[in-house]
């Protein structure tokens, strides 16, 4: 197929870049590289797949130096002028929305990103598929829909109108507005509530790096709700693999053909076993500072998968101290270079 991936110079559209081109498809990546965090780590994800620095930013639609079959353009969802263009001329067969104005406490300080990037943006995306169709939709939502839900496991059949976060919310527009689409255009749409990813290449922002940089810096970790808390850390390559799964799989049969899944490793971590198993990884301990729970923070995640293993027969398989393990052996050989 030919696949359009936004978000590529991103955490999971860098890694599924890399495996939709290792079975054969096409790969056109779109990413306006903002400075968000670390831009430097968003080039060097992109130097990984061939895409230099120089060629990334020069606007025009260029192919990769070293995989054969990925393209990229520098552009934002929100130039709906670039993106009607891009669609016209490529005809993608699918389409995979991961760019987003991505974290919680961020959505505080800077909210109108989220909506310039998260509704704007995707509306011009859903407006591009509807004038130039596509097989199929697949975008990222997200956990954080979940609100303060205190059932457990999270399922998709659950409850998501009480965000408590403007990310959380504009991730919940993102379904309701796939869902009208697929209903009046009949747009095959599925999205996907992904939970705390974490792996080589991943966000600076995110706990793995927060985590890893200040044990190895000696500097306190900042253990919120006084690190009484859970996540269900799921591994990239875990991630990876449901999100193929997902793009291969169009809901023909709905009506309308809109589906949601929720994608984890549907197995809580306990906040303080996490950094245990990063001290074990980088054989130094941490030194801890508990601080209370902060603005649109949830005490629990817990991802129920049972519809994504049954339908596409998805199963995590990464245990944490494995992912650990692989996270820290990247990020003492390159990840240390990336700022928080």
């Amino acid at each position: 197929m030919k696949i359009l991936v936004t978000g590529t110079a991103g955490f999971i559209g860098f890694h599924l870049a890399q495996k939709l081109l290792s079975r054969g498809d096409e790969v056109v990546g779109l990413d306006n590289i903002n400075d968000y965090y670390d831009t430097e780590l968003k080039y060097a994800r992109l130097a990984e797949c061939g895409i230099s620095r120089e060629a990334a930013d020069c606007g025009q639609l260029v192919s990769s130096a070293t995989l054969p079959g990925y393209r990229f353009l520098k552009a934002s969802l929100e130039d709906a002028a670039t993106l009607n263009a891009l669609f016209a001329a490529q005809k993608f067969d699918a389409v995979c929305n991961l760019a987003a104005q991505a974290g919680v406490r961020y959505s505080l300080i800077n909210p109108r990103a989220y909506v310039d990037s998260n509704i704007t943006g995707f509306i011009n995306i859903l407006e591009a598929c509807r004038q130039h169709p596509v097989r199929h939709l697949v975008y990222a939502s997200s956990s954080s829909v979940y609100g303060s839900n205190t059932k457990m496991p999270l399922s998709t059949a659950d409850r998501t109108d009480h965000p408590v976060s403007l990310y959380a919310a504009s991730k919940k527009s993102n379904e309701l507005m796939a869902h009208a689409y697929s209903h009046l255009f009949g747009i095959p749409t599925t999205g996907l509530r992904f939970f705390t990813v974490y792996g080589p290449w991943g966000r600076p922002d995110m706990a793995a790096f927060l985590f890893t940089r200040a044990i190895l810096d000696g500097k306190p970790v900042q253990l919120f709700n006084n690190g009484d808390m859970y996540r269900d850390f799921t591994y990239i390559d875990d991630i990876i693999e449901g999100v193929v799964r997902v793009i291969d799989h169009t809901p023909e049969g709905n009506t309308p053909p809109a589906e949601l899944f929720n994608i984890g490793n549907s197995s809580p971590v306990r906040l303080m076993d996490y950094i245990e198993a990063i001290e074990n990884a980088l054989g130094k301990k941490a030194v801890k500072t508990y601080l209370p729970m902060q603005p649109g923070d949830v005490y629990k995640t817990f991802a129920d998968v049972s519809d994504l293993e049954e339908k596409l027969n998805y199963h995590p398989a990464t245990p944490v101290s494995e992912g650990v393990r692989r996270f820290v052996e990247w990020y003492t050989t390159t990840g240390v270079k990336f700022k928080v």
